[in-house]
């Protein structure tokens, strides 16, 4: 079998990583564009064998350059996205909506077999979300453009690398007390990371073309709730303190101002919506691959990196009495 090519925009996130290990080693090759090959390249080479994956710097914005790299492109795939505006030019409209337009543009004139773009569940609802518009508005120049293209929205996406759950467990850790919004009934369906990747792996190399898939882990799990297991499985106990929506507004506006906010007004506006399918588009469980990673048993792998004693305080450490306390 003739090896594909798949050039990959986004290659060094949780994502991008899992996802080159799953392609190279299915016989496609990957090049990844980034915008720092003296950061990035280093990690990005160690997901695949030599031969199967190159790595490009350049400017996501700079159509000539990128322009070349499409000429031996087969899949174009775009798992850009940002929480968080920041200045030069890195804002919602710029990476959600203009890129994706470029890059739609460029398969179609370059004829790729398909253009697969990430997006967000729960956009629809989110009238008041600059990040929900900015992601709308991306999957409308997609489809506009590339009519072929497959356009994925997951829902919070977890695993070892993410700065979801690490986060939490790092703030759950220090802080006696942890804020919880619109009293923490916002629902949410995380996925794990290797799920996602599959799905992307299943609609690549099966072909399929159906415009929007939503991508769902297997439980439905509120804010609270989440936190809740967070709690118990490093072991700590603290307080879930509710926080009024002026008060909550206040505190973002402050994390604002740090280089990399824990929350911003958009955020909070985002957080009022559940974050569930739709029921208006085809899932991943209906194009064939279902979520079969449970939140609990994934994090539980990797949280003894936030519990009195770190690896020590696995149950491959423990005595029979110590998991009897755990369990209890």
């Amino acid at each position: 079998m003739k090896a594909k090519n798949c050039l990959i925009f986004g290659g060094s996130g949780q994502i991008g990583r899992n996802l080159i290990r799953k392609l190279t080693k299915n016989n496609y090759r990957v090049t990844v564009v980034t915008r720092n090959v003296h950061q990035k390249s280093y990690i990005i080479k160690t997901q695949a064998n030599a031969g199967y994956i190159d790595v490009v710097e350049a400017n996501i914005f700079d159509e000539k350059k990128i322009r070349s790299l499409f000429k031996k492109a087969d899949i174009c795939i775009n798992l850009i996205g940002i929480l968080f505006e920041k200045k030069r030019g890195n804002t919602f409209k710029n990476i959600h909506s203009v890129l994706p337009s470029l890059l739609a543009k460029l398969c179609k004139e370059y004829n790729l077999k398909h253009f697969i773009h990430l997006s967000a569940l729960g956009i629809n609802d989110a009238i008041d979300s600059d990040y929900a518009k900015s992601k709308l508005e991306g999957e409308g120049n997609v489809l506009k453009n590339f009519p072929l293209a497959t356009i994925l929205r997951p829902s919070v996406v977890y695993s070892v690398d993410d700065n979801f759950t690490t986060n939490f467990m790092t703030l759950l850790n220090r802080l006696p007390a942890f804020p919880i919004y619109y009293e923490g009934k916002t629902k949410f369906t995380p996925i794990h990371c290797s799920d996602l990747t599959d799905t992307i792996y299943h609609v690549i190399s099966k072909n399929i073309y159906s415009k929007i898939i939503e991508c769902t882990g297997p439980e439905i799990i509120t804010f609270k709730e989440l936190l809740e297991k967070l709690q118990i499985l490093i072991g700590k106990k603290r307080i879930l303190l509710p926080f009024p929506l002026p008060i909550a507004e206040l505190t973002a506006r402050f994390f604002e101002i740090l280089p990399t906010p824990l929350l911003t007004r958009d955020q909070l506006r985002l957080l009022k919506y559940d974050n569930v399918s739709s029921g208006k588009y085809k899932t991943n469980s209906d194009i064939g691959t279902p979520s079969v990673r449970f939140f609990d048993q994934e994090v539980k792998k990797y949280c003894y990196m936030w519990r009195e004693g770190g690896q020590f305080s696995t149950e491959k450490y423990l005595i029979n009495k110590d998991l009897e306390n755990i369990n209890n």
